[in-house]
């Protein structure tokens, strides 16, 4: 399993909404694209989704296979298998990725860490002892970061720009995982504003001004990028479509 249900969420910061009203159903073992302009609400959304303290005071409710988790830590989540790739990955010094891999891994055995890592594209023998520091770059570290995930095996997994700071070899390897954990059931949840994130999903979902404004197909979003779609009010904007 790993369905999620959003029902009426509304997020206010200072007084203001930053997210309102959004309601969606993602299907379970799919990959979905929430997309939209800078400022649109989609990391907000993922944050109050993965349940972070300062985006839990929130009106409507969150089910998770059926059942309210709108109350429920970051670590209950997790526990669920409800996991957010973040857009900048943290460092963890003094800690090395076969720690962090095993830390985070189902099964936590050194087969396991090597079938991740190389998963992603990077070589067990040269990265398996290095710290989770500054001493990687930020696309080692994304990359470190998606393969405890696959070691994790979550029911649902939030991607918050899965292509940022990454080579093109780099998001091609994210993209092969990404397919991976959907074909092991896993629901994907990426936020993004590329469109070659968004050709990967099977839904999309556009976001403006913390407002869901169309549900529809990949097909459809896409000509968000292409200038040619206006739902929303800010796209109409040059500035808003330069950031697309």
């Amino acid at each position: 399993m790993g369905k999620l249900e959003l029902k009426n969420l509304t997020l206010k910061l200072g007084g203001k909404n930053i997210v309102e009203n959004i309601s969606i159903n993602f299907r379970e073992g799919d990959i979905h694209a929430i997309v939209g302009p800078n400022g649109a609400g989609k990391s907000t959304l993922a944050q109050i989704i993965m349940g972070l303290p300062d985006y839990r005071d929130i009106e409507g409710e969150i089910l998770f296979d059926g059942k309210p988790i709108t109350g429920l830590t970051i670590d209950k989540r997790a526990k669920l298998g409800i996991t957010l790739a973040w857009q900048e990955p943290a460092r963890f010094q003094g800690v090395s990725v076969r720690s962090f891999l095993l830390a985070a891994a189902r099964d936590k055995t050194e087969e396991t860490v090597d079938l991740a890592l190389k998963m992603v594209g990077l070589a067990p023998e040269l990265y398996k002892d290095r710290a989770v520091d500054e001493t990687l770059s930020g696309g080692e570290r994304k990359r470190i970061e998606l393969a405890s995930i696959i070691a994790m095996r979550p029911k649902l997994v939030l991607m918050d720009e899965p292509d940022s700071g990454v080579d093109i070899e780099a998001i091609n390897n994210i993209f092969s995982v990404i397919h991976k954990l959907k074909e092991e059931g896993t629901t994907v949840i990426l936020i993004t504003h590329s469109a070659e994130v968004l050709k990967e999903a099977d839904h999309a979902f556009l976001l403006c001004r913390g407002k869901l404004v169309k549900k529809g197909s990949v097909e459809e979003m896409v000509c968000i990028f292409n200038g040619t779609y206006k739902t929303c009010e800010c796209l109409a904007q040059p500035e808003a479509e330069a950031i697309l």
